[in-house]
């Protein structure tokens, strides 16, 4: 038996991506009821670049690379939802999409800002000293709730739920595939819609595994400075080591998503998981028909 090809995908606005190592393909439903489909070739950086591939840098690379990708395609189902609105000026329409593009930076700028400067602020107005570690702990666990809040909160709005969706039809039509199942609608209702290679449960990783880096780093400062470094020191220190975390946390989602009927990495997804109850809800066929055209078209030869 031939080995499976590892596709990704995305939810966007009435539609989904799916991406293989040869193309990103991007479904849309139309308010007509067709689907249009946007195909564009290509191959990962890591792939190109043989230094690139290397453990924890390709986490990095594959982490901004699917940044601007999922950037690129929610533009692209903004503007067709857009055009679905009969909007008669040009001008508007394709200023639309690029207010869109700006407000997802901003947006992801702000939440920067919140996860990672705030629960080191906090942490530093209780005056917590007992050392890296339990500095760490507490900043670790203000940035998961913090998290956590945040995802409840957006999930409230309502204009969200279709996305949600949608992200339900796009893992449950991964789940099928990888289980060398039929890809008709009936056949991939049945699986589920919590996958452990989904983004959710990434940032939740990167959030546990910033503590454990964030206190090595701390320190080591403490023992090569005498002592543990200030707001204003952490901030720069932990700031540096991003891209760590981040290629940390995508080799252990990696590792989760090729053990992952092992009971001690089941064990150990389960809060990623849990999140994604939140993130994920059941789609209707009309979705999951979507999702299996941008599969296909994805794994096209």
């Amino acid at each position: 038996m031939s080995e499976k090809i590892e596709v990704g995908g995305q939810a966007v606005i009435e539609g989904v991506m799916m991406r293989s190592p040869k193309r990103i393909v991007t479904a849309v439903r139309r308010k007509s009821g067709q689907i249009t489909v946007k195909k564009e070739p290509y191959i990962a950086l890591s792939k190109r670049y043989r230094v690139l591939g290397w453990p924890i840098l390709r986490g990095v690379v594959s982490f901004f690379e699917m940044l601007v990708i999922g950037l690129k395609t929610l533009n692209y189902s903004a503007e067709a939802a857009m055009a679905d609105l009969e909007e008669n000026d040009e001008e508007k329409k394709n200023g639309g999409g690029g207010f869109l593009v700006l407000s997802l930076i901003l947006g992801l700028a702000l939440g920067l800002a919140i996860f990672f400067f705030i629960p080191l602020l906090l942490t530093s107005l209780l005056k917590i000293h007992r050392g890296a570690l339990g500095f760490n702990l507490v900043a670790g666990a203000i940035r998961i709730i913090l998290f956590l809040t945040y995802v409840w909160v957006i999930s409230q709005f309502g204009e969200l739920r279709r996305i949600f969706e949608y992200h339900g039809a796009e893992h449950k039509s991964i789940f099928a595939y990888e289980e060398g199942q039929e890809l008709t609608p009936q056949a991939v209702r049945r699986f589920s819609t919590r996958h452990p290679r989904c983004g959710t449960s990434f940032l939740l990783i990167v959030a546990l595994v910033a503590i454990v880096i964030f206190a090595l780093a701390d320190t080591v400062f403490a023992w090569r400075t005498g002592h543990l470094p200030g707001l204003a020191q952490r901030l720069l220190i932990h700031f540096l080591l991003l891209p760590l975390v981040a290629g940390s946390s995508y080799e252990l989602l990696k590792f989760s998503g090729r053990s992952r009927h092992h009971p001690v990495v089941r064990f150990l997804m389960s809060p990623g998981l849990w999140l994604q109850r939140i993130t994920t809800r059941e789609p209707s066929d009309d979705q999951l028909a979507v999702a299996l055209v941008a599969l296909k078209e994805a794994l096209a030869p």
